[in-house]
C-alpha cells in the first residue's frame, strides 16, 4: 500500500485485542504499518452479536498496555503510532488510554448516544428507530443533523475539558507527559 502509494498514505492496520496481541502489534510495525488500531472487547460495531462483542477478546486496557510495552521494550513504539477503541464511555477512560501508551482514542457508541441513539442493537437490519444507521431515506429523516452534530460537539469538548482538568490537577500540563505515564494511575 505504501509503494502504491508513493509513501504520502499513512497505512493503518486494524487488530481485535487477543491474548497474544503485543507479538502480533510487533509484527505489524515491523512490517512498515503507520498506525495499529486496536479494539478491545466491549468495543463492536452495531452490527456484531452480542455474544461476539460480549466474549471475544480481552479489555483494551489490558491490550493497550502490553502493546506499548511489548514495543518500548523492542525499541519501536515511536516507529508507530497506536489507537485504541473499546468501551470508552466518558473521559477518564480516554485519560486511562493515553496513560496506558496510546496515542489516540476513537469512539463510537458515546457519539452515537449522543446523537440520539438508544443502544437498541438493530444497527445491521438497517432500520434503526432513530435513523442514525440507515440507508432509508424516510427513517432517515427521524434524526436532524444539525442537532445530532451539536450534541456531538458538546460531547467531545466536554471530554477536552474533563481532560485538562484531570492533567491539572496531576500538574501535568501536556498530553504528551501523560502519554505512557502509568505512574499517573492509581490499582
Amino acid at each position: 500500500i505504501k509503494e502504491a502509494t508513493n509513501y504520502t498514505k499513512p497505512v493503518s492496520v486494524k487488530v481485535a485485542a487477543v491474548h497474544n496481541i503485543g507479538a502480533i502489534a510487533s509484527g505489524i510495525v515491523r512490517a512498515g504499518a503507520d498506525i495499529v488500531a486496536m479494539d478491545g472487547i466491549r468495543g463492536a460495531t452495531g452490527a456484531a452479536p452480542k455474544t461476539i462483542r460480549d466474549n471475544v477478546g480481552i479489555p483494551i486496557e489490558l491490550a493497550l498496555a502490553q502493546v506499548d510495552q511489548r514495543l518500548r521494550d523492542e525499541g519501536i513504539r515511536n516507529h508507530a503510532s497506536i489507537v485504541v477503541a473499546g468501551g470508552f464511555r466518558n473521559s477518564s477512560d480516554v485519560f486511562k488510554a493515553i496513560a496506558l501508551g496510546a496515542d489516540a482514542v476513537y469512539i463510537g457508541t458515546a457519539a452515537l448516544v449522543a446523537m440520539g441513539c438508544t443502544v437498541c442493537q438493530r444497527c445491521f437490519t438497517g432500520k434503526c428507530p432513530w435513523g442514525i444507521a440507515t440507508s432509508d431515506p424516510w427513517i432517515g429523516k427521524r434524526i436532524n443533523p444539525d442537532i445530532a452534530s451539536k450534541r456531538l460537539t458538546n460531547l467531545l469538548h466536554s471530554w477536552s475539558h474533563e481532560l485538562k482538568d484531570m492533567m491539572g490537577g496531576m500538574g501535568i500540563n501536556s498530553i504528551d507527559s501523560l502519554r505512557g505515564n502509568r505512574l499517573a494511575l492509581r490499582g
